[in-house]
């Protein structure tokens, strides 16, 4: 009930983009795309599991897509205990689960674990997936965190000519959005040589990305705009730490 009353309050305050809708398209499928933070992995993984459990109910893991995925020979299975440990894809579950709720017996979900790809790999899985991105029944989330700032993520770029040090952030953080937006996943690999900003969900982005350069070559129509950004805290000197959050929507034309 707890997990409930709050997803219900937070969902309850997004500022709807879109006017009532006379029709809409459920997905059946449901891709989750979460870095791995606890384990080395150079490529993609898959569960060793039929069924998430959340406090809401049950998510089904499509075991046809699942077969389909293994079948390629680029995927290896994660361990249970990896599983377990790895909150990128869980952290999803009850927002899916929530926002489907009215489909609880109608959709499967597919959680993929994306390893520290290199850019051709990156490529490669963007090309794999490009074509369940195509598929309208299908819906992708792709789990990110943005900059994570400070001592204890060894990492404190700073760019005085943005003022505070958590507007040098904000700046940092937003070139790379508004690459993402441009939807070039090569710009996107050089922004990250260039700043290293701490994107955990970079390899899944840059997957995404390269799905949908595949998907534009064959003439399909996409944009990508963001919808919100947040830090944890507003960082003013070098003893502060931040995380960033950055929320973003694509759509189909």
């Amino acid at each position: 009930p707890q997990l409930n009353a709050q997803l219900e309050g937070w969902l309850s305050q997004v500022q709807s983009t879109k006017r009532p809708a006379r029709a809409i398209i459920a997905p059946r499928r449901i891709f989750i795309l979460g870095p791995s933070h606890h384990v080395p992995l150079s490529r993609c993984a898959l569960s060793s599991v039929d069924i998430y459990r959340t406090p809401l109910y049950d998510l089904r893991i499509d075991q046809k897509i699942y077969g389909e995925l293994w079948k390629t020979g680029m995927f290896e299975r994660m361990s249970l205990q990896t599983d377990e440990d790895e909150h990128s894809i869980e952290m999803h579950l009850p927002y899916t689960a929530k926002a489907m709720e009215s489909h609880k017996d109608e959709f499967t979900i597919i959680p993929v674990l994306v390893g520290a790809l290199s850019e051709s790999k990156e490529q490669e899985f963007g090309k794999l997936f490009s074509k369940y991105l195509a598929d309208p029944s299908n819906l992708f989330v792709v789990s990110s965190d943005f900059c994570h700032w400070g001592q204890r993520f060894r990492y404190s770029y700073y760019d005085e000519s943005q003022g505070e040090i958590y507007r040098s952030i904000e700046h940092l953080d937003k070139m790379g959005m508004s690459i993402i937006e441009q939807l070039d996943p090569v710009s996107f690999s050089n922004y990250l040589k260039k700043y290293h900003n701490t994107i955990c969900g970079r390899h899944p982005i840059g997957v995404l990305l390269n799905a949908i350069t595949e998907l534009q070559k064959n003439g399909m129509n996409m944009s990508f705009s963001f919808l919100n950004y947040a830090q944890s805290s507003q960082c003013r000197n070098w003893q502060d730490s931040s995380v960033s959050y950055a929320a973003g929507a694509l759509t189909v034309h």
